[in-house]
C-alpha cells in the first residue's frame, strides 16, 4: 500500500468517523430540546393534563 492510500484511507476514516459522532450528537439534542418556537397556548395543549392522586383508604 502505498503512502498516498494510506492518507486518504485514514482521512476516509477520520471524515466518517466524525460523520457518525456528529450525527449522534444532533439526535440527542433533537430529542432533549423543548419546541420554543411554539405559542404558549400550543404548548398547553400539547401537554396531557395531570389527575390528582387518589390514595388508598382516602375517599
Amino acid at each position: 500500500m502505498s503512502l498516498t492510500m494510506a492518507i486518504l484511507l485514514l482521512l476516509g476514516m477520520w471524515l466518517s468517523v466524525a460523520a457518525a459522532m456528529l450525527w449522534g450528537v444532533l439526535r440527542i439534542v433533537r430529542r432533549h430540546t423543548h419546541p420554543h418556537h411554539l405559542p404558549p397556548q400550543a404548548l398547553a395543549k400539547a401537554q396531557p393534563l395531570r389527575r390528582a392522586r387518589r390514595h388508598a383508604g382516602a375517599h
